[in-house]
């Protein structure tokens, strides 16, 4: 009887393990956070990371002159904590959506004061605190996720075949 309850028990475990890790789903774009130091202040990226999944992305999922989350889900945001300077023009301390437009040869960097956004939906210029001009160059690999790195002097948002330097001070 002791034996038949205990198989009975691990019956059940077995099965609700099943049902659990079933219900388990991953997610398509998974929530990423890209951290580091650039002039003494701490960085923080905040992004979903999509995949390419055999799609064009530059000018295809992600049209050109239009503006993009820089991610996927809620707006991608930026956080830094000290004032810095990007690509020259002073940005303040504090944390902002980060949003790219971009075009064949160049993308337009965005840093939007309302830094909680659901995508590109309610998007106002008016809101912005900087905007930026960066040429994207060629990737020296095929970057299925999209992915930021936070290096000694800029931020590389890589995605598919392009590669898109921010370069900070």
């Amino acid at each position: 009887m002791k034996k038949l309850k205990n198989l009975t028990f691990l019956f059940i475990a077995v099965l609700m393990t099943g049902v659990t890790f079933a219900q388990e789903k991953k997610k398509a774009s998974p929530a990423e956070t890209a951290t580091g130091k650039i002039n003494g202040s701490d960085i923080t990226i905040q992004y979903s990371s999509p995949s390419v999944k055999g799609r064009e992305i530059w000018g295809g999922l992600v049209p050109y002159s239009k503006v993009w989350r820089a991610g996927a889900n809620e707006a991608t945001t930026f956080t830094t904590t000290k004032d810095i300077m990007v690509e020259g023009q002073k940005l303040p301390a504090g944390t902002y959506s980060f949003f790219v437009i971009p075009e064949k040869d160049s993308a337009t960097i965005i840093f939007n004061k309302e830094a909680k956004q659901w995508g590109a939906y309610k998007y106002d210029e008016s809101k912005d605190q900087i905007r930026v001009k960066v040429k994207p160059k060629k990737s020296n690999r095929m970057n299925e996720r999209l992915v930021y790195n936070i290096n000694n002097n800029n931020v590389t948002l890589s995605w598919e075949n392009w590669d898109i330097p921010l370069m900070i001070k």
